[in-house]
């Protein structure tokens, strides 16, 4: 692996028995205790000190170390809370050398069952985190908190190419894409037809706003997610190179990876875009620490309730669709009341090679549309995917 240590001294940070902090329960690789053995089923931290991919915002390779000062600082979310930092990717000579070390070492933690929580740096190190889901050969979902689709026509690679990039790639192991939070006078509507041309889905900023359970279903569906801290309006999120004044409020892009940590789905989240060159007093490298520590508090939180993992903890219910001729299935867990939907798949060898993302997290308003006669536009997208 591609690592270099840190010093928790640097995070210097005050812990007492009535408040024992995040950085205490945190297994460190650092230049005298050496790199931890490879853990398995856990938790593990990396930072990305890398920002030669970013649009308009150099400087955020700078935010990984600055985000653990606070990070370590905030209180431990559970008792018996264990989780592992490795320290930071060395950064390569060129950039296409930072890629292959993050591809390499993330794919060694996935394959390992590890979660992995990646602080950047800048978005287009996406890229690399969805090689290395590659490298495993495991066809993924992934959803990105961002007021951007990042699909720009260019060849080089940036932190606004990126999902392109990601698209263009021969084999293709990306099935489904979900933006959360697009605002339309950032993308247009040529990029809202070419999302839409994908079978890709994309929720505005308003409608998730006014409806946070469609963000909570479809970060459950994804296994990577990327957040542009961009996402965050100015007034919560000053530091970023391009800042807008609307956007997600910090409470709220807290909730958002709050959910992302507890699905049972997300094996690695990417915080990008941080820049503390353009920040106000740490506000918004403190703010990225609070929505990481939702993140670990969700992780340590989770319940494992999806009817793939234990079908005997949820309730099946059948709705019969008189108008399409078909039947959907839907699956309410016992555990945590979130739903699913069956998506069918007859054919026999795309059933396997997408048998996990056969089940869709949906919402109870999903439910009653079906119960109303009416096929969830969602459930249609991701059928026309498996069916084109």
């Amino acid at each position: 692996m591609y690592l270099s240590p840190i010093r928790p001294s640097d995070f210097d940070f005050f812990s007492s028995e009535l408040m024992p902090r995040l950085g205490d329960q945190i297994v460190t690789y650092t230049p005298e205790g050496g790199m931890p053995e490879m853990p398995e089923e856990s938790l593990v931290i990396l930072g990305i000190p890398e920002d030669r991919g970013t649009e308009a915002n150099a400087g955020c390779a700078d935010a990984p170390d600055r985000i653990r000062k606070y990070l370590y600082a905030l209180a431990c979310p559970a008792d018996d809370a264990r989780l592992y930092d490795f320290g930071n990717i060395a950064v390569g000579q060129e950039v296409e050398d930072t890629y292959y070390a993050l591809t390499e070492t993330l794919a060694e933690f996935l394959k390992h069952d590890n979660t992995v929580l990646l602080l950047g740096g800048s978005q287009d190190l996406t890229f690399p985190a969805y090689k290395a889901y590659e490298r495993i050969s495991r066809i993924i979902n992934i959803s990105t908190i961002d007021p951007r689709f990042d699909i720009e026509p260019y060849e080089e690679m940036t932190s606004r190419t990126y999902m392109r990039h990601i698209v263009m790639q021969t084999p293709n192991y990306l099935f489904f894409h979900a933006n959360l939070g697009c605002q339309k006078y950032f993308v247009g509507n040529s990029q809202l037809q070419l999302m839409d041309d994908l079978k890709f889905d994309a929720y505005r900023l308003g409608d998730l706003q006014k409806d946070m359970k469609r963000a909570e279903a479809m970060l459950r569906n994804a296994d990577l997610v990327s957040v542009d801290i961009a996402a965050v309006r100015q007034s919560d999120a000053p530091g970023v190179g391009a800042p807008s004044p609307h956007g997600f409020y910090g409470e709220e892009l807290c909730q958002m990876l709050s959910f992302a940590g507890k699905s049972d789905k997300v094996s690695c989240l990417g915080l990008f875009e941080v820049n503390p060159d353009y920040d106000r007093g740490d506000q918004t490298v403190h703010m990225a620490a609070q929505a990481a520590w939702h993140f670990i508090e969700g992780w340590f939180a989770r319940v494992m309730d999806s009817p793939r993992l234990a079908p005997e903890q949820c309730r099946r219910y059948k709705v019969l669709m008189e108008d399409h001729g078909t039947e959907l299935l839907f699956y309410k867990s016992k555990l945590s009341d979130r739903w699913w939907v069956e998506v069918p798949c007859d054919d026999p060898e795309l059933h396997e090679l997408y048998s996990r993302h056969l089940l869709l997290p949906c919402t109870y308003a999903d439910y009653e549309q079906a119960m109303q006669g009416e096929i969830p536009a969602l459930w249609w997208r991701y059928y026309n995917r498996l069916h084109p």
